[in-house]
């Protein structure tokens, strides 16, 4: 095993010592030499828990001192503390990321399905690690993350309540001013709230900042959007000394977005059922905000990556330049990030973009509009790109410099 690693080692050593200046190796060369650094890396993880392991007995503050050894924070040294203590519980997951039959994400995946467990539901689930280790090595992280959602769900046989009452009782906030004079805010609250706050944020958003921006916006895309979102909840919290007279209306409803994909089974005979958030809400509080009228529930049923069936006018031809909220609903349910393949910036933070330019007669339907955040939209349109979708919502990016990007139909994820 060890000796395996070494010739990664030494092959990857090996292509950038043999490095020509302005000479690019070809893009399979590269490849192989990631799928190297990804292998040694799972190892080196692998080797990094069992010594971790071992310190548990040896040290008194096992996290001082792997932060003095690793050169890391305290709290990045927790992370590797319990993911040992993950392989330790698990250990059929330890041996496969030694091989890199797995890779370190795994591990983390299933060290926070642990962490929504209690003790006796936490040896449950360590007691299906060879099945779980089975669906981990041919799957995606982010695939292994909905089984290991699907394995709570069956383990959990209070529908999740008694976790939601405890990340109730877990609720906090806490304001402090920094070294610059900032006044800083900190809060944690249950998912069911998050979702209503994190709704009120994004919609206050919309409605102020949708057609214009203040100048003190950063330029930066990422910077401008957390820059936003502070404002919003500013105008939020101080509706009368946040500048402007515009008028912020509240819904009382909050809107789950149901996506149903006949492609993808439950584990029970059925389609998956993802309910458009990135957190877990037992499905009785979802009953029971229905019933009340709190919540509303929209269907949207995709079926390889395309929607074929939502509510709603999805298409709008000429009549409307921007899309409207079924086409945004229909959107969302097949891409929870920016389409552009790598960027994690959220829909919800996107620009929904016109394929065939509105400016050359592009239409507003939904088979022309695509959700870009605002650093890619700004490529598209300035940097010359060229991106195009098939039937199937295949994306293909062409850059300036000839390199072609591809992607398979969107996979929905939570957003």
């Amino acid at each position: 095993m060890t000796s395996g690693v070494v010739e990664r080692v030494q092959r990857v050593d090996r292509l950038r010592q043999n490095a020509a200046p302005g000479e690019p190796r070809e893009v399979a060369t590269l490849q192989a030499a990631l799928r190297d650094i990804a292998a040694v890396r799972s190892w080196a993880s692998a080797a990094e828990a069992s010594v971790v392991s071992e310190l548990e007995a040896a040290s008194p503050f096992p996290e001082a001192t792997i932060a003095d050894a690793s050169r890391c924070s305290v709290t990045a040294a927790a992370k590797t503390r319990e993911r040992s203590g993950t392989l330790d519980a698990a250990p059929s997951f330890g041996e496969a990321l030694s091989v890199a039959s797995i890779v370190t994400g795994h591990v983390d995946e299933l060290t926070r399905a642990a962490k929504k467990l209690n003790g006796e539901q936490r040896t449950e689930l360590f007691g299906r690690a060879d099945t779980l280790l089975a669906d981990a090595e041919g799957s995606t992280i982010e695939r292994f993350r909905k089984t290991l959602a699907r394995e709570i769900k069956s383990i959990q046989r209070d529908d999740g309540m008694e976790r939601l009452e405890r990340q109730r009782r877990a609720t906090t906030l806490s304001t402090w001013v920094d070294d610059e004079g900032m006044w800083n805010l900190r809060a944690k609250f249950d998912p069911l709230t998050g979702v209503k706050l994190g709704k009120r944020i994004d919609a206050t958003l919309a409605t102020v900042f949708a057609e214009s921006t203040p100048g003190s916006c950063p330029t930066d895309a990422r910077e401008k959007q957390q820059h936003l979102r502070a404002l919003s909840l500013e105008r939020l919290l101080l509706p009368d000394t946040a500048g402007s007279a515009m008028p912020i209306t509240h819904s009382g409803t909050a809107e789950f977005v149901a996506v149903i994909d006949v492609d993808q089974p439950n584990g029970a005979g059925e389609p998956s059922v993802d309910w458009g958030i990135d957190v877990e809400i037992p499905m009785r509080v979802i009953a029971d905000m229905l019933s009340a009228g709190t919540a509303a529930i929209t269907p949207v049923v995709v079926r390889n990556g395309v929607v074929i069936h939502a509510p709603g006018q999805l298409d709008l031809g000429r009549s409307a330049r921007h899309a409207n909220r079924a086409q945004r609903r229909a959107l969302r349910s097949m891409y929870a990030t920016c389409a552009v393949p790598g960027c994690s910036t959220h829909y919800e933070r996107c620009k929904i973009h016109h394929i065939l330019w509105w400016s050359r007669g592009g239409r507003t339907d939904l088979a022309n509009l695509l959700p870009v955040c605002v650093h890619h939209h700004h490529k598209i349109h300035d940097a010359g790109w060229i991106v195009a979708i098939d039937e199937h919502r295949r994306l293909t990016i062409t850059l300036p410099d000839g390199t072609v990007m591809t992607t398979g139909p969107p996979t929905r994820r939570a957003g």
